[in-house]
């Protein structure tokens, strides 16, 4: 068998695998699967909202789906892991699902559809695209779009970012498919540019304003303080001096009055 031709056999295999639980499994929420070839054996892991529904009692419903695989698509010693997702409104398949079912019970597709779309978005993904198609108001099909946030529309990266989730709602018209694209939260393209910041103390400047206001109030204080020094000190020598000068004018006084004195008559 040729390479390209063994690879779309296994492509095919894989979708229908896909189909079977699609069908088996929307009770329990089913979130989509992942296939790993072992050594021992293939392995089957189900993403789904309510895993105890598919393990069932005792686990009896896994092993009837583990006989399922193994009788119906061939597949080598079939193992089956439940995984539960802890947030549905970021799976594609399970939003997918829960908007056909809407769309089933009789919900406007508008309504349906932005009520869908606000729901993936509150929950924290990147960005949000649901395209429903089919007869929605009359006996012509027609295409809608939500869109909401960022989503990729090429590239290996997008490929391997975007969860994609299908779904069919079966109406008295026809049926209407569901395709529901999200970008989950935190995720990091090849063309994303983060600017680091690099915390550097700069050297301290000591500015002359600065410095001018410092000293300036202590240039007061040493002005006040001379300034009462100096008036003291010149008040107490002006007083010594008035002092000193009272004292000579009384001592040039008493001689002058001792010459005054009547002299004897000889």
């Amino acid at each position: 068998m040729a390479i390209e031709k063994k690879f779309v056999n296994e492509g095919f295999k894989k979708a229908m695998i896909d189909e079977f639980f699609i069908e088996r499994l929307d009770r329990a929420g089913y979130g989509g699967m992942e296939i790993n070839r072992t050594p021992m054996g293939t392995q089957i892991t189900i993403k789904a909202e309510k895993p105890g529904m598919i393990i069932g009692k005792a686990g009896k419903m896994i092993r009837k789906y583990t006989r399922d695989l193994d009788t119906r698509f061939k597949m080598d010693n079939p193992q089956i892991d439940v995984q539960e997702v802890k947030k549905p409104e970021l799976n594609a398949q399970m939003m997918a699902t829960r908007l056909a079912n809407a769309l089933e019970r009789g919900w406007y597709f508008r309504k349906a559809g932005q009520s869908t779309l606000q729901r993936i978005m509150d929950a924290g993904a990147m960005g949000c695209e649901i395209v429903i198609a089919g007869k929605l108001t009359g006996a012509r099909k027609r295409r809608e779009k939500f869109i909401a946030g960022y989503i990729g529309h090429c590239g290996k990266p997008i490929e391997q970012l975007v969860d994609v989730g299908y779904a069919r709602a079966k109406k008295k018209l026809g049926i209407i498919g569901v395709k529901v694209r999200i970008m989950p939260p935190g995720a990091v393209l090849p063309d994303q540019v983060e600017i680091l910041k690099i915390d550097v103390e700069p050297a301290p400047v000591e500015k002359p304003a600065a410095r001018a206001a410092e000293a300036a109030p202590k240039a007061d204080i040493t002005e006040a303080v001379t300034e009462a020094t100096t008036t003291e000190t010149v008040e107490k020598i002006i007083a010594e001096s008035v002092e000193e000068a009272e004292a000579g004018a009384a001592a040039e006084d008493k001689p002058k009055k001792a010459s005054k004195k009547p002299k004897r008559e000889e």
